[in-house]
């Protein structure tokens, strides 16, 4: 597959006061990221609450500026688009929202909201922009009948598959979707996951599918980019970051996940949360969390590297904690003395 995205070094910081007359401080969300996507090609991106994950998302379809970095689209340089011309390149690449409830105006009805982009890229009008909209309704499994009423009229479900219509309306090349069910109950979420698939497959999609359910990732993606703090820990093809993974706080991502049979015995939850990105750990931003951390591990941070076939990981032991145990050794704490 030829290469879509290319991100190198992205970093994106937010000024946070605790209150009025407080001194700002710097929350840095996003901290020199890479990632890669290919045309076709789905990426998960996951990670705890405060990882970073939504921020990249905005980032890339630039709904948000970088303080750092540079991002490529097929070559071009998107971050040096001004005016019309990143208007006309927005059509390439389109985002989903979490919150399909505050995605759409809710004075607007369906047939609206669904025809604002075509209108806007002056691509459709009169009896083909309802033949398109009817199409993109179909697309999604939705129905025309739908298109006279308003957003709060529909089901969480009819919502999101109304948000990735209105994604879908302009052709993108990449489409960006921020937790697209993560307040759906199961059984819509298999659907719209299925649905989604099916898209990848009909459209030629790329995809970069922001979520916290490891079970949905794995049945969507082809790799996996796991964020901590801002930062990139891991990435490597699916199956392998579910089979093999190499840094802690995956391994750790992974024994959260809910147990397909609660009556087996689990390995424990690495306990903890996530450290406030406004004062990050020294070293690696993982450990005062990591049941494998030492010394170097406060002192030095880790630096992203090859680790493995189409595989990078930023941790100075990596693989040393399996995912069913702590493979080889005992358990490290730190201050074991270890180098």
């Amino acid at each position: 597959m030829s290469q879509l995205l290319e991100a190198r070094g992205l970093e994106r910081s937010f000024e946070w006061r605790a209150g009025l007359g407080a001194r700002p401080q710097r929350l840095q969300a996003v901290a020199n990221v890479d990632l890669d996507l290919a045309a076709g090609e789905c990426l998960g991106l996951v990670g705890e609450s405060g990882s970073g994950k939504s921020t990249l998302g905005k980032l890339i379809v630039r709904l948000l500026e970088p303080d750092a970095g540079t991002l490529t689209l097929e070559g071009e340089d998107l971050l040096s688009l001004r005016g019309a011309a990143l208007r006309q390149r927005r059509r390439d690449f389109q985002m989903v929202f979490q919150d399909s409830a505050a995605a759409f105006n809710p004075r607007w009805r369906l047939e609206k909201i669904l025809a604002e982009p075509l209108r806007i890229h002056r691509l459709a009008q009169g009896d083909e922009l309802r033949r398109r909209l009817v199409s993109l309704l179909d697309l999604v499994g939705l129905g025309e009948s739908l298109l006279d009423r308003y957003p709060h009229q529909l089901s969480g479900g009819q919502r999101q598959r109304l948000g990735i219509a209105r994604a879908l309306a302009l052709e993108p090349r990449l489409l960006v979707l921020d937790e697209p069910v993560a307040a759906l109950d199961v059984s819509v979420q298999a659907q719209i996951v299925q649905m989604l698939m099916d898209l990848k497959e009909r459209l030629g999609l790329a995809m970069i599918f922001i979520a916290h359910d490891l079970a949905v990732v794995r049945q969507i993606a082809e790799r996996v980019v796991v964020l901590y703090l801002g930062q990139v820990v891991e990435s490597a093809p699916c199956e392998d970051i579910f089979s093999r993974p190499q840094h802690p706080y995956t391994v750790s991502l992974m024994r959260s996940a809910p147990a397909p049979d609660p009556s087996v015995p689990r390995p424990p939850v690495v306990p903890g949360e996530i450290p406030s990105p406004l004062n990050p750990p020294s070293g690696c931003r993982f450990h005062p969390r990591c049941p494998i951390a030492r010394p170097r591990c406060q002192e030095e941070m880790p630096l992203l590297r090859e680790e493995g076939a189409d595989c990078r990981v930023a941790c100075h032991f990596p693989g040393e904690l399996a995912l069913t145990g702590l493979g080889t050794g005992e358990d490290h704490r730190p201050g074991d003395g270890d180098a």
